[in-house]
């Protein structure tokens, strides 16, 4: 096959698995006018490409695609151009799709198809390389944006020296469990204690009064059990604690500092590793920031993924919560599937509290599986990912 003619999608996957798998020499998309004449979708679809080391020959067909005439038209001119050329009909409207049927019944086009649920490509007519092929396409997170016309930004964490602390992450949530109620309150004295002057050098050893001003005029008093359990965890050390008057203690490094002053941080923290020890994934990733245009502009629209992984073709979108699960989290937490996943990601929720029926059924109505208190405290979160992986849509 010298040329694949693709039917443009909004989905981001059909655009390009076609392209990922045969490695077409031109590719033809056959489009709607308002892609044909967008300049930046066209060009961060090349960009895409590069990124994953294929520079096919790209052009972009303009087509009425909910005129099924004027589509059989395009689709008979284009391929009559094409000497060795083959259509896959993954995406596209139905006009399109019964436009492509019709063009079938007059011509021996070679014409496939990519079944995401069973993650196999299918001849549909004169198309033999494609039957029952398996699509062994494997993504990471930074593929998925960029497929979209996004981009990754560089979030909070950086990703590359948390093999480092693997070991810490089970226990550090573990303690989190046991002090959950009260951890909110841990963070903002370990805040108050620890602030830097603008510019200053991070300090890691602190000196401080027993007790600090929390929010709204309200005093905070140091949590004894909850340092002297950071400190056997070796989080912190050289303890002083004079109960009433003083507590000394130093950081074990920068990155420790800024986990322990950030109240989310522990639970990203577990269900990183959480995914890491399913074993199933290719990429998995924390703090994942996806800038959604790709341009990185200063004022361009990002979005934070607490958790994102991959497995082949599959993105699967996580955020977690210390708080209660709120709809609007839910609500972002679907938009974002949909538009860097498709129909193919998957999506769910860790919370830390125990979440209500009524927001069960709004997760369930958007797809989203939610897992919460009880599954953390029975040990079931690597259960409920590999769960998720084995759900059809």
């Amino acid at each position: 096959m010298h040329t694949l003619i693709e039917l443009y999608d909004e989905r981001p996957l059909e655009n390009v698995l076609g392209v990922e798998v045969f490695h077409p020499q031109r590719v033809i998309y056959v489009c709607p006018d308002t892609i044909a004449a967008e300049q930046r979708v066209q060009r961060q679809l090349r960009d895409y490409f590069r990124h994953r080391g294929l520079e096919p020959e790209i052009s972009f067909v303009r087509a009425d695609i909910y005129d099924t005439e004027a589509m059989l038209r395009t689709l008979r001119r284009t391929v009559g151009q094409e000497a060795d050329c083959a259509l896959d009909i993954t995406g596209g409207t139905d006009a399109v799709l019964f436009a492509a049927g019709l063009l079938c019944a007059e011509r021996a086009v070679p014409v496939f198809t990519y079944s995401r649920r069973r993650n196999k490509f299918y001849d549909i007519r004169n198309a033999p390389f494609a039957s029952k092929l398996p699509c062994e396409v494997r993504f990471s997170v930074e593929d998925c944006f960029r497929m979209a016309g996004g981009s990754m930004r560089t979030g909070r964490v950086d990703n590359g020296i948390l093999s480092r602390y693997l070991p810490d992450f089970d226990p550090f949530f573990d303690l989190y469990l046991r002090h959950r109620r009260e951890w909110t309150q841990t963070v903002t004295y370990l805040q108050r204690v620890s602030q830097n002057a603008p510019d200053a050098p991070v300090a890691l050893d602190v000196n401080a009064p027993y007790t600090v001003k929390g929010e709204r005029a309200a005093r905070i008093s140091a949590p004894e059990e909850t340092l002297r359990e950071l400190e056997e965890l070796g989080f912190l050390h050289d303890l002083r604690i004079v109960t009433g008057e003083s507590v000394s203690f130093t950081f074990r490094d920068e990155q420790i500092r800024t986990w322990l002053r950030d109240v989310g941080s522990v639970l990203e923290l577990y269900v990183y590793k959480a995914c890491l020890d399913t074993a199933l994934f290719d990429d998995v990733r924390t703090s994942a920031v996806v800038d959604w245009e790709g341009d990185r502009r200063d004022n361009a629209v990002s979005n934070e993924l607490d958790v994102m992984c991959t497995r082949g073709v599959t993105p699967v979108f996580i955020s977690c919560k210390t708080c209660d699960v709120k709809t609007e989290a839910l609500n972002e937490l679907a938009v974002l599937r949909d538009r860097f996943g498709g129909q193919i990601a998957r999506a769910a929720i860790v919370t830390a509290e125990r979440v209500r029926a009524v927001t069960r059924n709004r997760a369930a109505e958007l797809n989203i599986q939610v897992i919460d208190l009880n599954d953390l405290q029975a040990g079931r979160i690597q259960s409920r990912i590999r769960s998720l992986m084995r759900e059809q849509r």
